[in-house]
């Protein structure tokens, strides 16, 4: 058998957990969650990166749906919650494909049914609006991991992307993340600082994952992570989940890209906007320059680095598909994981090992998180804190 067939065989058994598919945006952005104008249940290669038969190509068992807005927009929570009633929406309306998990069980039950576990993810500590009771309300209603920032700092947290602020985490910013492991919310370090990298797993006493962030020793990006945090991931049971995203994966793709983006902003868009007229201006500019193009060999160079630093048990997958606006050969969409598959089988990794990266190793951090959630809910009752209180 190929190595191509041997892959899918094993996603038939192990599939995919992705930990990040910003499809929930792509929807706001494109048809303003008109969901028969981009009915998933179709042929959307015109317009998006993921459809149900492509992700039941890609071998995707568990999906976390980034229930993702904009840092430098108004209104944060309730467009947080739109997000998340987008994709209650779409569960309800495929009920044969997708179902709602809540629980490492629920994934679980999910793989056995034959359907997508489907998660939500909130990407910026934004979305809380520096609240406590809006952190818990949005486990309440089915958001199971939060991304401290996104790609600017905000009042208790650094970002990755932007100029040094608190150094890392704030005193609220520390009461944030004990407050995510009271109620069993994975702390989500894809987009911060290696400073807030650090201090958060200082504070928390469950595991913590990266939804979609790849080395830093191999491609020198700030969103990357640095080997002295990958080296700390045994220590803390968290999985780093590798993105696909090429000026992420690709050193060639850094310097290209931010000559697009500064093309974009010249153009009076945003630099991560995906919408039709951006993407002709995107094409435009790779049409007098010409894109470095990553493949799922990039990717595989990326994680045969994280599992020699961090472990096999503490890597895992979240592709930011419907969040970029290019993506590697081989991986152009959520159809590719098993290119990827095969290449690592190519490599020589193992079964076990490949199972570990697709299913088992996100699995056993949710249900890690859920452990810790319990214990210290006998301990001790929500917090009332505030940042005022904390940071002054």
């Amino acid at each position: 058998m190929s190595s191509l067939g041997t892959a899918r065989e094993l996603l038939a058994e192990f599939p995919v957990v992705d930990g990040h598919n910003d499809l929930p945006w792509a929807l706001r952005e494109q048809v303003r969650y008109d969901l028969d104008a981009r009915d998933i249940a179709t042929d959307q290669s015109a317009h998006l990166h993921t459809d149900l038969a492509r992700l039941r190509a890609g071998g995707v068992g568990a999906q976390y749906w980034s229930v993702y807005v904009r840092a430098d927009l108004p209104d944060a929570v309730p467009m947080t919650l739109e997000q998340i009633d987008c994709v209650r929406q779409l569960i309800d309306r495929h009920p044969a494909d997708l179902r709602a998990a809540l629980t490492a069980a629920d994934m679980e039950a999910a793989r056995s049914e034959g359907r997508i576990a489907s998660l939500m993810g909130a990407e910026g500590g934004h979305s809380i609006a520096n609240s406590l009771a809006t952190l818990r309300a949005l486990y309440a209603l089915g958001v199971r991991y939060m991304t401290l920032t996104h790609n600017y700092n905000n009042d208790w947290a650094d970002s990755a992307t932007d100029e040094p602020n608190a150094g890392g985490l704030t005193a609220f910013g520390r009461a944030v993340v004990r407050e995510m492991n009271r109620e069993g919310m994975l702390v989500d370090l894809s987009h911060v600082a290696a400073t807030t990298m650090r201090d958060a797993l200082d504070a928390s006493l469950a595991p913590v994952i990266f939804s979609h962030s790849s080395s830093r020793a191999v491609c020198d990006h700030p969103r990357n992570i640095p080997d002295d945090v990958l080296e700390r991931l045994p220590g803390n049971g968290g999985v780093a989940m590798v993105t696909f995203v090429p000026k992420f994966v690709l050193q060639a793709a850094v310097d290209w890209t931010a000559a697009a983006d500064e093309n974009m902003r010249e153009h009076g868009l945003h630099h991560l906007d995906t919408t039709s007229e951006a993407m002709k201006v995107h094409r435009a500019f790779e049409e007098r320059h010409p894109r470095p193009v990553a493949t799922a060999a990039t990717v595989a160079d990326h994680l045969d680095h994280m599992r020699e630093v961090a472990g096999v048990d503490h890597i895992g997958i979240g592709g930011d598909y419907d969040g970029t606006a290019f993506t590697p050969d081989g991986l152009d969409d959520v159809s590719g994981y098993p290119n990827l598959i095969a290449e690592l089988l190519d490599r020589g990794w193992s079964r076990p090992d490949l199972a570990k990266l697709t299913w088992q190793n996100s699995v056993r951090v949710l249900g890690a998180a859920e452990d810790v959630a319990r214990d210290l809910q006998a301990t001790r009752g929500p917090s009332n804190a505030t940042i005022e209180s904390l940071d002054g």
